[in-house]
């Protein structure tokens, strides 16, 4: 979207027309069209450290394995463990996906 606005930009059409076709504001149209003629097409670009930051990291990978070694048939029982141990609170989903995401990196 952002190249389809640079793109459209360059055909003359004016902000808040491209903004119509790509669902961006005509700030947003503007914005991008700047950030590209400033830093070229690396601009357009995602840039890094964008969006929410994990609850869980890798730092905890020891600590979940340590509560999952104290009762493996519970999830619940492990995450509340864990959960008490670390000081932080995550759902039943993504303490399941973060095992499941262990797992996979022990299996390759």
């Amino acid at each position: 979207m952002r190249c389809r606005a640079v793109l459209l930009k360059s055909e003359g059409l004016s902000s808040v027309a491209i903004g119509g076709q790509t669902e961006m504001s005509h700030v947003s149209v503007n914005a991008w069209v700047k950030r590209f003629k400033s830093e070229g097409i690396e601009g357009l670009k995602t840039r890094s450290g964008r969006g929410r930051k994990p609850i869980m990291d890798c730092s905890d990978e020891e600590s979940v394995r340590r509560a999952i070694e104290q009762d493996r048939q519970s999830v619940s029982k492990a995450r509340a463990a864990w959960e008490q141990a670390s000081g932080k609170e995550v759902s039943d989903a993504t303490f399941k996906r973060f095992l499941s995401a262990l797992a996979q990196d022990i299996s390759e």
